[in-house]
């Protein structure tokens, strides 16, 4: 048995795990990293990455058949979904190499190609190697959680995992599930030639606000995705290329192919944790604000905290753990300035408090301001007209920004540096957009804020009016 001590050790090579390796060794400290499987985890290989590929394959797809109304004739387009496959793979193998093992022994880390399980508080042992540690930091991420549903083991289904190693179009994809990730395939998978239906137990979209989710459903159904909404699977039969899937109340949904999308679960089954006097919750392992978890000596980041389930909240939790372990300084996780996005067409994006939220959190203290993508003029020329931004505002400050419609992801940008910054929308009011932009919702949100208080207001037609007789 090899014995390491290091100052360092993180147990997984995905995005939050990768984050603290390449962050801590350039700093100074010694670090291993222990990783089983793929390094890059779950959103290189699963998730993010391949997912937007193959979403942008069905763009493509969708471009060819809706150009009409740019002047260009519309043509049917031959969909090659083994080729929009290696797409997916080509951008992934791009990406790779900023992941790679050889990237990060470059900078100086020792990566062990193991799993690693607790065999006391301090120490963990990645097969014939025991690393003893100052600091231990959990970044395993999560996997697609599969449900106890009868039936389910009987069947072939899919899900992220396997999704993206499929090289023939499903020919009538059932995918079980109505969140983000179940929306986006389903939108895909429409695009490049397969029938779609969705089936969620609850409302599709269900945790966004639903004003903003109804615009997207509804383009998603103007697509041909039919979404059955409560509608909880009682049972799944039949077999490969004929499954069926029977609801609670009794609809019985056909199809060809099977896709599990119902949720995420921590990968925490194979870290012996109680060894290390680690406490779990439902959710993930138990972490206080600064994402320390009951063992002091052991942080856990991203997915493994149970909290936000984004890549790029996992890469926020690395900067906070590092600046407690590196400088010893006091360092918390918050969430309030947290942006998502879910990426169908048109996009859906979220920061802060929704507008339910707010109304609950502030009362008559809140104001709504809205603007309809109709009265941009880069939207018009684009035709991308469907959607608006609604801002959540308590005494001048923005508390949270919904946004549905084109490139709803990249303006929500705008928003969270505003919560994380505690600005004014006075400040938001004073940025000048460049003209013609999609950009220029934010400052026009910002605009209708101000208004009614500047061409509504007696007080302020009082005052031009009196500068307009006295002053020369």
């Amino acid at each position: 048995m090899t014995r390491l001590k290091t100052d360092i050790l993180i147990i997984g090579a995905g995005s939050g795990g990768l984050s603290v390796a390449a962050g801590a060794v350039q700093m100074g400290a010694d670090v291993v990293l222990l990783e089983g499987h793929k390094m890059g985890g779950d959103c290189l290989n699963y998730g993010c990455v391949p997912s937007k590929a193959l979403i942008a394959s069905g763009k493509a797809a969708y471009a060819q058949r809706n150009a009409a109304q740019y002047g260009v004739a519309d043509v049917a387009g031959k969909v090659d979904y083994a080729a929009a496959k290696d797409h997916v793979a080509h951008v992934i193998a791009q990406i790779e190499p900023v992941d790679s093992q050889e990237r990060f022994e470059g900078l100086g880390v020792k990566v062990i190609r193991e799993f690693g399980h607790f065999i006391s508080p301090t120490e963990v042992q990645a097969g014939d190697t025991v690393i003893q540690a100052r600091r231990i930091v959990i970044a395993t991420g999560s996997s697609p959680l599969v449900p106890p549903i009868p039936g389910l083991d009987t069947v072939p289904f899919e899900t992220n995992e396997t999704l993206f190693d499929l090289r023939e179009a499903p020919k009538h994809l059932l995918i079980i599930g109505g969140g983000p990730i179940g929306m986006e395939m389903a939108q895909a998978h429409i695009r490049l030639g397969s029938k779609v239906t969705v089936i969620e137990g609850a409302k599709a979209l269900g945790k966004d606000d639903p004003e903003l989710a109804q615009v997207v459903l509804d383009s998603l159904k103007d697509e041909g995705v039919v979404i059955e909404e409560d509608a909880k699977a009682a049972e799944i039969k039949g077999k490969a290329g004929a499954i069926g899937v029977v609801t609670e109340d009794g609809r019985s949904i056909k199809g060809t192919h099977l896709l599990m999308a119902v949720g995420r679960k921590t990968n925490t089954d194979k870290l012996n944790l109680e060894a290390a006097g680690i406490e779990t919750m439902r959710t993930g392992i138990k972490v206080d604000a600064s994402l320390r978890s009951t063992n002091r000596r052991v942080y856990a980041i991203g997915d493994a905290a149970g909290g936000l389930q984004f890549t790029h909240v996992a890469g926020y939790h690395a900067g906070v753990i590092i600046r407690s372990m590196l400088f010893a300084l006091p360092s918390k996780a918050k969430t309030a300035h947290i942006p998502w996005a879910t990426y169908t067409d048109p996009e859906l994006a979220q920061v802060g408090m929704t507008e339910a939220q707010a109304k609950k959190e502030h009362g008559i203290n809140l104001e709504v301001v809205r603007f309809p993508y109709h009265h941009n003029d880069r939207a018009i020329a684009e035709r991308k007209t469907k959607g608006f931004i609604k801002v959540m505002v308590v005494k001048g400050r923005p508390v949270g920004a919904s946004i549905v419609g084109y490139q709803a992801g990249e303006l929500i940008n705008l928003w969270a540096l505003a919560l994380a910054n505690k600005m004014k929308m006075s400040q938001i009011a004073a940025m000048v957009a460049p003209y013609p932009t999609i950009g220029e919702v934010n400052k026009r949100a910002a605009g209708a804020y101000f208004s009614p208080r500047l061409f509504d207001s007696p007080l302020v037609k009082k005052i031009v009016g009196l500068v307009q007789r006295v002053v020369p």
